[in-house]
């Protein structure tokens, strides 16, 4: 997180009942996560890559799902697994090759993705208690937003990575987040973006 998860707490005074995390990578955030106050049993992961899932799973992190999120439920799509495991997308690079020449896809798998709403609802995910939503997807936030859309109300926070230029070819873009999100009642409230690099976090409270 660019904007660390404590100096949220401080600065906005939020009151966080429990996450969840889309894009958990290795679960960096737990410990931030748990010093700010949320119980273990009130954080859920969601991660694409299925060997970064078990890993998790064998350091005792059981509240994790193996999923690759989209718009549409059962689509086929290719899962482009980078060398440093985080920028790993179902996007092609776009300017990311530009800005990062070190970091390059170095393997490819066909998987079918799931809508977060659909997901949510086959492993009884508590949304009720779940009040921060973290996105970190790699190009595809904007589009795992509208596929949860029914669950928006359940949010207050919204933390996810966004992009101002290509990063990824036909990448979801922070105007469009920042459109879709007020029609739910999210303001942006903070952001760091690297404007060198085209990409960034960004912040939402639901006013």
């Amino acid at each position: 997180m660019l904007i660390p998860y404590h100096d949220l707490i401080k600065k906005y005074d939020i009151k966080v009942s429990g996450i969840l995390h889309v894009g958990a990578h290795e679960c960096e955030e737990l410990k931030d996560y748990l010093n700010g106050g949320v119980a273990s049993n009130n954080i859920y992961w969601v991660e694409g890559q299925e060997i970064l899932v078990n890993n998790m799973k064998n350091k005792g992190i059981h509240n994790i799902y193996h999923a690759l999120i989209d718009i549409e439920d059962d689509k086929e799509v290719t899962f482009n697994i980078s060398n440093n495991g985080q920028s790993s997308s179902i996007l092609e690079f776009g300017s990311h090759s530009i800005h990062h020449p070190h970091v390059h896809y170095v393997s490819s798998h066909k998987q079918k993705t799931i809508r977060l709403d659909s997901l949510i609802e086959k492993n009884n995910i508590p949304m009720d208690r779940l009040n921060f939503l973290n996105l970190d997807i790699q190009g595809v936030e904007l589009r795992a937003l509208q596929s949860m859309e029914k669950y928006l109300g359940n949010v207050k926070y919204i933390y996810t990575e966004v992009n101002t230029e290509e990063v990824y070819k036909e990448c979801d873009t922070i105007d469009a987040i920042d459109k879709y999100l007020l029609q739910f009642g999210f303001e942006r409230c903070d952001a760091r973006i690297y404007k060198q690099f085209g990409w960034g976090d960004a912040f939402y409270i639901k006013k």
